[in-house]
């Protein structure tokens, strides 16, 4: 993908674009639902100090049933935004093309914004990358289940064991579509926290795999098998059987700390769901799955809807 293509430079042109991804049949009214729409001529907005004469509106419809105005962005991350769309569009490409990610320090001097507004405009988008909770797996599938550490928990009682002070991370790889989630740990990684994760995202007709830690032999019980590795033994990949291995899983735990440590380098225990969630995302929509950089990045764009992040850009922040 070329980012100098006209959606990553004119602002018109990401409109449309957008447009195109939410409307593919016409305007549709996100305030009724109605499809009876008309197009308005650019509008001219109230007189401010950076526009003394009035900003100029475009892509400005009007529901012929309720008489609401509205624009493409509305009931999106982008609602409200002062950020032109193009860079918005081009930020998303930014941040789905980059394998590892992309930190928003190197974001904000390649947009051309402050870091503040970059940061905010690359949560939003991880925001938009969180993906559904249908159960993953299925009949004659396999599912992944490993665990990590990551960061300080700063929740965490005080223990000898440098591996207990740390952020907790389940995460899971369904084998037959590639997709990964993962999920942050705030409790006490135990049998029930491991079961509770399990049970809501995974069929109960996959068959699991894992390494040897105690946590996942319970819950294990409950799906159509349950075989393990001994990593304790060095034992990576089972000599019966060469498909019972968590090598996939270890390997997507590799690409999210190199990411963490070499781009990001440092993330806030609150903001780190929100990061497993960008990593989730571009390992499920990687090559392998089918997906090229402009696939992934419209794929991102069409979960932009239905979600708004109201805190304020002087949160705590991650680079």
């Amino acid at each position: 993908m070329n980012i100098t293509a006209p959606i990553y430079t004119n602002e018109d042109k990401a409109r449309e674009h957008l447009e195109a991804l939410r409307w593919p049949d016409g305007p549709f009214c996100p305030h009724c639902g109605s499809f009876k729409a008309t197009r308005l001529p650019p509008q001219r907005g109230k007189v401010t100090k950076a526009h003394p004469e009035g900003s100029i509106r475009s892509g400005v419809v009007q529901c012929n049933d309720c008489r609401e105005q509205f624009t493409v962005t509305v009931g999106t991350v982008f609602e409200c935004s002062k950020v032109s769309l193009d860079k918005w569009l081009l930020c998303n490409h930014l941040l789905c093309s980059s394998k590892k990610g992309m930190s928003s320090h190197q974001m904000s001097r390649m947009l051309g914004v402050t870091y503040k507004t970059a940061w905010f405009m690359t949560h939003r988008l991880r925001a938009a990358m969180a993906q559904d909770s249908g159960p993953m797996g299925g009949p004659g599938c396999d599912v992944e289940a490993d665990e990590t550490y990551f960061g300080k928990d700063k929740n965490a009682a005080p223990s000898r064991t440098p591996i207990r002070n740390m952020n907790k991370i389940v995460s899971l790889i369904d084998r037959s579509t590639g997709a990964a989630r993962s999920f942050v740990v705030t409790e006490n990684l135990n049998a029930e926290t491991v079961a509770h994760i399990l049970y809501t995202n995974v069929d109960r007709s996959s068959r699991l795999l894992t390494d040897e830690a105690k946590h996942y032999l319970r819950p294990g019980k409950e799906f159509a098998a349950h075989a393990s590795v001994n990593h304790a033994a060095k034992e990576y990949v089972s000599l019966a059987d060469r498909t019972i291995t968590t090598n996939t899983i270890e390997g997507f735990f590799g690409i999210f700390k190199r990411g963490m440590k070499g781009i990001y380098q440092h993330c806030g225990q609150q903001h780190l769901q929100r990061y497993m969630d960008e990593f989730d995302f571009r390992y499920s929509n990687r090559s392998a799955c089918g997906f090229n950089d402009a696939e992934r990045a419209d794929e991102a764009l069409k979960g932009i809807y239905g979600k708004r992040l109201t805190y304020r850009r002087t949160c705590g922040a991650a680079a």
